[in-house]
């Protein structure tokens, strides 16, 4: 059984975590204890109804203000396939939550009320998930009780939200209508919109095809740790612990080390549960090779003759993500894959418009929650890749190292 792993995303009060509540109660999902809890927590604050957005709203503050701050992850299962939800909040405040819930998600439900329509947060969420290179990508239309189930309005916002995302790299675009306080197309097809031909959201799900997004074809393995255990059956044993970021690989396949560029042959892949024969995306195995090469923290394990290439010029999409902006001259640390190094801002080229993707060269520096292009000198060569290729060596992070907060978030991409 495969595993989906999808982001929800919207504007604040768009219904994205009542749409989670519904799809866990309706696909059958809560242990009782969990509805009592939801039930009792409703009747204290009021409301005549089960307030299923409590269900993903887990913080004291989220519940007294009825947003999301936080990224909310839930795990759920059907007979068809297992599911990893990130709730993401939709204040723009905290969009750089957003930008960490999608990071690793194959699928983003991007949420539009359909009494307002298009949001500049809506713009900002669907151009996120294209710098982040989400396969696939649902417009729920929510809310459709509230404008009598009109199919007039839903194309309004279809076809507006397809002129723009048609200037954004989205492979992927479904459209569903949806009520997800009132249950109608979330589990099960709505009698309410008969004008609707499509499935429900759930079935979307189980059935999207995301075999193929995986890159099989580019070894990439980057090294988080090197096991040397200390036991007296396994004295010889060395082995380097990772995820596999993309590829396949096998025992017996002649490998590459970057940076030190010596190469070796896989001798035993070793898994959680035992030896394994060969290892692909996003398994976390541990590679034995067999000569004695230095390795360590940080280097990448890849095929000869298909490697990333080592820089220190770096060039990326970034999302600031700090109250104080990024200037020119700044220094920060970058993390890449599992490598720690320092960078400096060389130069900001432009900043990207959410609204009408018109990028403004007249800047100087990115504000909280600003996308842009962004030139940096790091003080020790990283192995990237192009960010459309994998997108684990294909990006990075950003921290403040007076004081360790994560500040940016960037893709790297030739343009």
């Amino acid at each position: 059984m495969d595993l989906l792993r999808f982001a929800t995303a919207g504007s604040v009060d768009d219904g994205k975590s009542t749409l989670i509540g519904r799809l866990l109660f309706d696909s059958k999902t809560i242990f009782e204890d969990q509805l009592e809890a939801v039930e009792l927590a409703s009747k204290s604050r009021g409301n005549e109804y089960t307030d299923l957005s409590l269900l993903t709203d887990g913080l004291r503050a989220e519940r007294e203000q009825g947003i999301t701050i936080d990224v909310a992850y839930r795990y759920f299962a059907t007979p068809r396939r297992k599911f990893i939800i990130a709730d993401t909040p939709g204040h723009q405040q905290y969009t750089r939550n957003m930008v960490t819930g999608a990071s690793t998600a194959d699928l983003a439900i991007i949420l539009v009320d359909a009494r307002k329509g298009m949001t500049e947060q809506s713009r900002r969420h669907a151009t996120i998930a294209s710098l982040l290179r989400v396969p696939h990508v649902v417009l729920a239309v929510n809310k459709m009780d509230l404008v009598d189930w009109s199919e007039e309005r839903f194309n309004e916002i279809y076809e507006e939200f397809s002129l723009f995302s048609s200037k954004l790299d989205i492979p992927d675009l479904t459209a569903i209508p949806l009520s997800a306080l009132e249950g109608d197309n979330v589990v099960e097809r709505s009698e309410n919109m008969p004008w609707y031909g499509g499935s429900s959201l759930l079935y979307h799900l189980e059935h999207v095809h995301i075999a193929s997004d995986k890159n099989l074809q580019d070894v990439r393995f980057p090294v988080q740790f090197v096991i040397r255990p200390q036991q007296s059956n396994a004295r010889d044993y060395r082995g380097f612990a990772g995820q596999v970021a993309s590829g396949i690989l096998k025992v017996g396949d002649e490998v590459l080390a970057l940076p030190s560029g010596l190469t070796t042959k896989v001798a035993a892949i070793d898994g959680p549960s035992g030896p394994l024969d060969e290892a692909f995306p996003a398994m976390s195995v541990t590679v034995r090779l067999e000569d004695e090469i230095d390795i360590s923290r940080g280097d990448i394990i890849c095929r000869v003759g298909n490697h990333p290439e080592p820089t220190q010029d770096v060039e990326a999409m970034v999302c600031w993500m700090d109250q104080d902006a990024l200037t020119v001259g700044r220094k920060l640390g970058i993390f890449h894959t599992s490598r720690m190094a320092r960078a400096m801002v060389k130069d900001i080229p432009y900043e990207l418009n959410v609204n009408t993707l018109h990028r403004d060269s007249e800047i100087n520096q990115l504000n909280l929650n600003s996308i842009g292009r962004v030139k940096l000198r790091v003080t020790t060569p990283l192995l990237v890749d192009d960010y459309d290729h994998n997108r684990t060596t294909g990006s990075f992070i950003l921290i403040d190292e007076a004081t360790n907060r994560t500040v940016g978030a960037g893709v790297i991409r030739d343009s």
